[in-house]
């Protein structure tokens, strides 16, 4: 299954996906490969309590997985991915940060799919 985005009624090449900056500042992150799809839509905790949930983007979650799950390099990613290295360590740590503050926090895992 590949992943299509729809932003502002315009479909994205199938197997790509947008994302969307956190805030005003700076330009809008490149477009990224998204070659498989979770089929969970959210990870929520044992001790269901309501702090706010914690986004994870896809994109750091492909990245995660090409990088944690299949062993490839961050360059392989990147080339998989159509990004720098530099942007897949920064998904890759960043993804890595919210999973296990989501863990020691008790928080709900949400992923962001516009």
């Amino acid at each position: 299954m590949i992943y299509s985005c729809v932003i502002d009624h315009t479909f994205m090449p199938r197997g790509f996906c947008e994302r969307c900056r956190r805030g005003c500042v700076g330009r809008r992150p490149k477009n990224v490969h998204i070659s498989k799809v979770p089929a969970a839509e959210a990870l929520v905790p044992v001790p269901k309590e309501n702090p706010p949930p914690i986004e994870l983007d896809l994109a750091e979650l492909e990245a995660m997985r090409l990088v944690e799950l299949e062993k490839r390099s961050y360059d392989e990613a990147g080339m998989i991915m159509g990004v720098s290295r530099n942007t897949i360590w920064r998904l890759v740590e960043s993804g890595k940060e919210k999973i296990i503050s989501a863990f020691f926090d008790g928080r709900k895992i949400e992923l962001h799919r516009i």
